[in-house]
């Protein structure tokens, strides 16, 4: 029989510890709560957990100086984290990925999408290294460990479902996806929950990718595809 995953909780609003424990115990893990930052970032040190589940606005030390503590310490920094974030701080969201977390789930939230979360980015975390980990087309790269989407150096927000699809489309250049295709794709990755509105994302997408990008074409009653020879250094 395997041993239970173990998960540490930063968490400093006993109500939403709470919940998660309850949840963790019903989905198998075993959760252990810390509630401040000092001593949390002690826990991680000493417990070395499976995965760390980090809220941004704690006492004394913050979530974001606890994730870039870990990821300094060559001990730690292959521990995934999952940060929490107040609902709609993109900001928050944005460092937390830069300082290196693997995933955020904004405040409120259920604890069903929050151990899927969980579950992917476990999974993603024990998978052996394979390419690519960054896709480059154009003056844009998509560095798809980190969920990160770049214009030369400048960082632009996605969501986890623009990253889903965006991702996808890289990956399937040149071939028309449907609408069903893209989002069944999605949810079976598991780390992302998106409504049935594709055209939203894909409108949201095109719009953060900037006027002058015309890659992604809409194959009318089809869905969409990536153009192949958009991609700098297809082979």
């Amino acid at each position: 029989m395997s041993h239970k995953k173990r998960i540490l909780l930063i968490e400093d609003e006993e109500d939403i510890a709470a919940l998660i424990k309850l949840q963790a115990e019903v989905f198998g893990y075993k959760l252990h709560v810390e509630v401040d930052g000092l001593n949390g970032y002690r826990a991680i040190e000493r417990e070395k957990p499976d995965l760390v589940i980090l809220d941004i606005m704690l006492p004394g030390q913050n979530g974001f100086d606890v994730c870039r503590k870990m990821k300094n310490n060559t001990d730690l920094r292959g521990i995934p984290v999952i940060i929490l974030t107040a609902k709609g701080e993109e900001l928050d969201m944005v460092l937390g990925l830069e300082l290196g977390a693997d995933d955020y789930i904004a405040k409120p939230f259920s604890p069903k999408v929050l151990f899927s979360r969980i579950k992917a980015v476990l999974r993603r975390s024990k998978e052996p290294e394979k390419a690519p980990r960054t896709i480059v087309f154009g003056e844009f790269t998509l560095e798809v460990d980190r969920y990160l989407l770049r214009k030369g150096e400048k960082l632009i927000t996605i969501t986890l479902s623009e990253f889903g699809i965006l991702r996808r489309l890289l990956t399937n250049r040149g071939k028309v996806l449907s609408r069903n295709q893209l989002l069944d794709d999605i949810h079976n990755d598991d780390a992302f929950i998106v409504d049935r509105n594709i055209d939203v994302h894909i409108a949201s997408l095109r719009k953060k990718l900037g006027p002058n990008f015309d890659w992604i074409e809409t194959v009318r009653g089809v869905g969409y595809r990536f153009k192949d020879e958009a991609l700098l250094g297809a082979s």
